[in-house]
């Protein structure tokens, strides 16, 4: 503890502090004060204001989920302990996904083990793999369960929730397609995979650019369904082995069945759907935004990265997507799933999503030198797996400043059920990491006079 009352001023002025008046509804348009944030503020003022509006508007019609996952979900959750935040279930089932993608990583690094029996992934693997799933979907359909339950839901659990959803897509896919293989007979061919990921990726996006004009999310029937299927093709696969999908049926194999089911469900069932509701809500007059074009703003980044990663994929001097499937997979979805970060800010905020998000720069310089530097051809990997280093130390980095500062404004901990110490009548702030109480208490002091 410091001994002196400048000591103690200087180490609180370097602390990162938010302060906001909670009991006059005026406040809400009040300056938000901070000081300096070591680790950055990524939410401008007006979307920490959205977020304190914030009210959670959400159908889901699937009867999967309706009869069955809900009901599950609602026998289980009592037997969560009270004292486990929300947020570490939601966080605990993506790292399970997440340990899927090492594990297959390394034994399946170019998607490419399913071609021979000689390099099949081992059965009690595909266990383990299936195990992972099951309580990684389980813990996301929980997460929100407990915090209705622990009386301790918010906003931020939601973009913790959903944020790491964007992540997931593309990881899931990784794996599920480890269990059929790429460019052999009977699997599918290196780029129709990417084509599924990015119908994917666009459909999640779709899911929530539907919500930022509609103010109501309305939850696919396909994601339930895709998760009850992987887990069932793990099963199966952890029993027989992978050689048990060696088959064609009507001259189909089970690989092609997948990526043709995926396809029929986004075009025969979620976009559709998702037209349908844009439209009642405009016959309705109920749609957030009366311009066309300020409608479809949130879908420009994603589109133009869409074309920019197709484009180097496509014209690739050293078939980079053939060569690195996995690297530029990764790389792919985790700028995809940044970039829907941000949409989903701006939806639950209802602020005006960007046109261009900073996250394409790195993306479109890193391919682009390719083509301008004929030289750097053989070097086309390694400036591959230097790009997803950067951006996936750039999205994490992202996420967590983005936690704590939303954590700061909403003056909750992210990880804790307990409550942040309150000081002052009508003041509602965090202790910093190392303040005491009687600092807080002093600081307060000095702010209102």
């Amino acid at each position: 503890m410091d001994s002196t009352a400048d000591e103690d001023s200087n180490t609180i002025s370097d602390k990162a502090k938010l302060i906001v008046q909670i009991n006059d509804p005026e406040e809400l348009e009040a300056p938000i004060v901070y000081n300096k944030m070591p680790w950055g503020n990524y939410l401008r003022d007006e979307e920490l204001r959205g977020f304190r509006k914030y009210k959670y508007s959400a159908v889901d019609t699937s009867p999967l989920s309706n009869y069955v996952m809900h009901p599950f979900w609602n026998w289980l959750v009592p037997y969560v302990p009270r004292s486990i935040a929300p947020n570490t279930l939601t966080l605990a089932g993506f790292l399970l996904v997440v340990l899927n993608v090492i594990i297959l990583s390394y034994y399946d690094f170019d998607v490419k083990a399913a071609a021979s029996p000689a390099t099949f992934v081992p059965n009690w693997i595909w266990v383990l793999i299936a195990f992972n799933h099951f309580w990684a979907h389980t813990l996301d359909g929980l997460d929100g369960k407990h915090a209705r339950r622990t009386n301790s839901s918010s906003p931020l659990g939601e973009l913790f929730d959903h944020g790491l959803d964007s992540w997931v897509t593309s990881l899931h896919a990784l794996c599920i397609f480890s269990v059929f293989g790429i460019d052999h007979e009977y699997g599918i061919p290196t780029y129709r995979m990417y084509y599924v990921l990015w119908q994917l990726l666009i459909l999640f996006s779709v899911s929530h650019w539907e919500k930022y004009n509609t103010g109501i999310l309305y939850l696919p029937w396909g994601y339930d369904i895709s998760q009850l299927i992987g887990f069932i093709v793990y099963i199966v696969t952890a029993i027989y082995g992978q050689g048990i999908w060696k088959f064609k049926l009507l001259g189909i194999s089970p690989g092609v069945a997948l990526e043709l089911t995926l396809y029929a469900g986004a075009f025969f069932l979620t976009i559709p759907i998702t037209f349908r509701n844009m439209y009642r809500a405009y016959r309705t007059g109920t749609l957030k935004h009366a311009s066309f074009l300020q409608s479809m703003r949130p879908l420009s980044t994603i589109l133009i990265l869409f074309g920019l990663t197709m484009w180097w994929a496509l014209a690739s001097p050293s078939a980079i997507l053939m060569s690195h499937v996995r690297a530029f997979t990764l790389m792919t979805g985790v700028v995809s799933a940044h970039v829907t970060c941000a949409l989903i800010i701006h939806q639950m905020s209802s602020t005006r999503a960007r046109w261009f998000h900073w996250i394409l720069i790195p993306v479109a310089v890193t391919w682009l030198t390719i083509l301008a530097v004929p030289r750097l051809a053989a070097h086309e990997a390694l400036l591959l797996y230097l790009l997803t280093a950067f951006v996936t130390a750039a999205h994490v980095h992202y996420g967590v400043s983005t936690v704590k500062q939303m954590a700061n404004f909403l003056n909750i901990y992210a990880f804790s059920i307990e409550k942040p110490p309150v000081v002052g009548a009508s003041k509602s702030r965090l202790l910093s990491d190392g303040e005491t109480q009687q600092q807080a208490e002093r600081m307060a002091t000095i702010e209102e006079h």
